[in-house]
């Protein structure tokens, strides 16, 4: 079943064409980038070290003072609001005798280490040294905190460890023009978590770097998506495929019922089901066009948006670790972030932001929450798929496994692993 996708539209701006389908052969790609710690350590040194990283949300800093401490591998980095509303970072060590300074978020006027109260002002300098004269080399020559580049783009707060690093919206172009559309100044925060998982940090890119998974371990979900026929297009470092939604796969047979899972897009965005009038396969289109009629009044401005991407997952990956389900009212976010130690255990961390409707009330930010697996439930389909990597990691262990035998439908696994490669080497 050929699902039907909208051509650009006067009102469109992210791009929907198809790109080109580069060719990366179809070598095996060994399981050692996963399994070896001599791997993770070159990852962290020629990759983690280069590439731009996600630190937090504008608005979880929104005034001066406000700080977010945020954690890469072994390195924590501090992200400040300034007094001219500017953003910067620094390492949250004291470099007296390197304890931590900072913990979680909040409000300062310095920082000051809790071990011998060195302090540093806002902007990294020193501001007291406790019986500086005792010290007969003076203070360190750096003057302060070591800083880190910084920047903002889409509501968000982004810092590279690298001081060469190439400028923000260069390292991740072309996505700024794909994503600005979807406006996710607009949304709230509304979930905030951090599990632990025993799998590498890639093992969880690839699990939602491809669809082929969907009618393996996530069987109800064909009775809401086309999980075979989309659309994936790879982008100089990132990639993304477009994922049609309240509509079934070509795996199922059609039936009179509208599945349970349409049923409840349709009633989000205000249709009646019972009034559909239609077969099921036409739900979708038929949604799209009452979003498109109805969104205005319930204060959702899909304007710069295209009529598929008010029902579809644009789902990207932003290289090295973030993957964005995209969607007209919401932004599901994953950061896979590496364990400092283990190449078998990782950090992904869980943000759900919300478009809010007209009237609706803006909720309480949520609480960060951090538990390992099987602790606290993410929702029947991360479930799944957190049940399922450990078991992934554990046989990619096996002496009899010799590394992954990848297909066409999992082209952005090659992407990502031909991106890696430009850093890390092969």
């Amino acid at each position: 079943m050929a699902i039907e996708r909208i051509k650009p539209t006067d009102f469109t701006r992210t791009p929907a064409t198809p790109a080109a389908k580069p060719d990366f052969g179809t070598a095996m790609i060994p399981k050692e980038r996963y399994t070896l710690a001599e791997y993770m350590r070159l990852e962290w040194e020629r990759m983690w070290t280069k590439v731009w990283l996600l630190g937090c949300r504008t608005d979880d800093i929104p005034n001066p003072g406000d700080y977010h401490v945020t954690t890469i591998g072994k390195e924590e980095i501090i992200l400040v609001r300034q007094k001219d509303m500017s953003v910067r970072g620094f390492y949250n060590v004291c470099l007296h005798r390197g304890n931590r300074i900072m913990v979680g978020e909040g409000n300062a006027t310095s920082f000051k280490c809790q071990y011998h109260f060195w302090e540093y002002g806002l902007d990294g300098a020193f501001e007291n040294i406790p019986d500086l004269e005792t010290f007969p080399q003076g203070a360190p020559p750096c003057k302060g905190l070591r800083e880190v580049k910084c920047d903002s783009w889409n509501s968000f707060v982004w810092f590279s460890l690298d001081p060469e690093a190439e400028p923000l919206l260069d390292y991740l172009a072309p996505l700024p023009e794909h994503l600005e559309p979807y406006h996710f100044e607009r949304m709230v925060k509304v979930a905030d978590m951090t599990v632990e998982w025993d799998c590498n940090w890639k093992t969880s890119v690839d699990a939602f770097n491809e669809s082929y998974h969907v009618q393996g371990i996530h069987p109800e979900l064909l009775y809401f998506i086309e999980d075979k026929d989309v659309q994936i297009d790879c982008y100089g470092r990132h990639n993304r495929y477009l994922v049609p939604f309240s509509t079934i796969s070509h795996r199922v047979e059609e039936t009179t019922e509208i599945p349970h899972l349409i049923k409840h897009a349709m009633k989000e965005a205000g249709m009646t089901p019972a009034d559909f009038d239609g077969r099921v396969t036409e739900v979708r289109k038929a949604l799209q066009a009452f979003k498109r009629k109805h969104g205005p009044e319930m204060g959702l401005d899909y304007s710069d948006l295209n009529d598929d991407q008010l029902t579809d997952d644009y789902h990207y990956n932003i290289f090295p670790n973030l993957t964005l389900n995209t969607h007209a009212d919401d932004l599901m976010l994953f950061r896979q972030r590496p364990h400092p130690t283990d190449p078998n255990k990782m950090f992904f961390d869980l943000f759900i932001f919300k478009l809010l409707k007209k009237d609706e009330p803006r909720p309480k930010k949520p609480r960060h929450e951090q538990f390992r697996h099987g602790e606290k439930s993410l929702g029947l389909v991360l479930d799944q798929d957190a049940y399922n990597l450990p078991g992934v990691q554990a046989g990619m262990n096996s002496d009899s496994f010799g590394g992954l035998w990848i297909g066409d439908q999992e082209l952005r696994i090659r992407h990502f692993h031909h991106v890696l490669e430009s850093y890390v080497g092969s």
